[in-house]
Formats: C-alpha cells, sequence, structure tokens
C-alpha cells in the first residue's frame, strides 16, 4: 500500500524541506534575538499589559502557559497566554512574539474576516483530517474511486486551513510592528529589525505548513487518479 511509497517522498520531500528550512529559521531567530534585551528591559509579560492598555484591550485577560514558544490568543475565551520563556523575559523576541499574539486579540475585536472564516471551519478541519484519510484508505483498498474521491473532497479542508492561516498571521504580525512601533516599546532600528526577523521566521513555518498540506493533498490525487486508469 502508499504507507512506504517513494513517490510519496518524491512529493513530500520539497514541503519538507522547506519545513525544515522555516524550524531553522525560527531557532535562529528566536536563539538569537531572545538573548538580545529590548531598549526598555521590559518583559513580555509587562509589554503584553502595557499593549493591551495602549490597544484598548482591556476584555483580554493574560495568563501563563507551559513550553516553548507556545504562545497563543484564546479567541473563544478572550485570553492570551504566554510561555514563561516569553513573559519573563526583556528580550526582542519577546516583544516581537506578545505584540504578533495581541495582534490575533485585535483582529477578533474588529471582526477580520479570515480569523473568523479559520475559526468557523476548525471543527470541519477536525473531522476532516480523520475522515478524510480514512475514506482514500478504504476508497483504494476496496478501488471504489467514487469513495476515495470524497475523501480527497473531505481531506482538503486542511489545505484549505492552513491556506487561511497566512492572510491571519501576516496581518498579525503587520499589526505587531505597528503596535510596538506606535506604543515607543521599540526604541531603534536595530530592535525594529530584529521584531521583524522574529515574526518574517514564524510566517514562514506558515508558508512551509501550506506546502507540505497541498504535496500531501496532490499525492492522493496522484493516487486515485491512476487507480482510476488502471480500472479503465
Amino acid at each position: 500500500m502508499f504507507f512506504f511509497d517513494p513517490i510519496y517522498l518524491l512529493f513530500m520531500a520539497p514541503a519538507l524541506l522547506l519545513v525544515w528550512i522555516a524550524k531553522m529559521r525560527v531557532d535562529g531567530a528566536y536563539r538569537k534575538w531572545g538573548n538580545i534585551p529590548n531598549g526598555l528591559r521590559v518583559r513580555g509579560a509587562d509589554a503584553a499589559a502595557r499593549l493591551l492598555r495602549y490597544a484598548g484591550l482591556y476584555d483580554v485577560q493574560l495568563e501563563g502557559v507551559r513550553g516553548e514558544l507556545t504562545d497563543h490568543y484564546d479567541p473563544q475565551n478572550n485570553v492570551l497566554r504566554l510561555s514563561d520563556g516569553v513573559a519573563q523575559a526583556p528580550s526582542v523576541a519577546s516583544l516581537a512574539i506578545t505584540a504578533h499574539e495581541i495582534g490575533h486579540a485585535l483582529q477578533d475585536r474588529d471582526g477580520y474576516a479570515p480569523l473568523k472564516l479559520r475559526s468557523a471551519i476548525v471543527p470541519a478541519v477536525n473531522i476532516g483530517s480523520n475522515l478524510g484519510w480514512f475514506l482514500i484508505f478504504i476508497g483504494l483498498i476496496l478501488q471504489i474511486t467514487q469513495v476515495a474521491w470524497l475523501g480527497v473532497i473531505v481531506f482538503a479542508s486542511g489545505a484549505l486551513f492552513a491556506l487561511i492561516t497566512l492572510p491571519v498571521e501576516f496581518n498579525a504580525s503587520s499589526r505587531a510592528m505597528v503596535l510596538l512601533t506606535e506604543s515607543g516599546l521599540i526604541t531603534s532600528e536595530e530592535e525594529r529589525r530584529g521584531a521583524k526577523s522574529v515574526l518574517d521566521a514564524a510566517a514562514l513555518t506558515y508558508v512551509a505548513g501550506l506546502g507540505a498540506a497541498v504535496a500531501q493533498l496532490l499525492y492522493y490525487v496522484f493516487l486515485i487518479a491512476g487507480l482510476g486508469r488502471r480500472r479503465e
């Protein structure tokens, strides 16, 4: 079956390479700018409180979360969660990551359409990622192309989610840079470059995620199209 199909590697190799490059860039940017203090020596948690006040997001709560780079904004509960490494560090990277997540909070407040759409399709994506693969598997095993194609359609929700994620993340980073500049938390051109470097590296991971999702989808299309040709 297609679990160890070398053609799978042919489809996925470029995407996996991009995923690896993205990870290296994120690790490198975070390691570099996470060790460079920001000019005001403001910790991530203090920057978050300051930026939330500056943006008028008084209803957003601030909490901690375990892990490294697990920082996120929870739109369901209006909670901004920062990891210890970001919350406690007075680094340039902490400013960038904190501001990015507050960018998501601003999107939520403003009713940013891509964010609303992404949140709306989360249940379908969670179901589709498992059901789609199952239908493809059954369709290929039983050689029922209609079932397999249905699986591809359902499985494609993951690629759609990854596609919608791009404008959400790019917009949050753009908002982050504006926040940091206008609030006065960035005090030099070096800090601006550093924050942008961290945000750009993070953005590449979402591009890589989309590439991986599309590559896997194309592989399944290739398999099913081949099945259809053999049946003819």
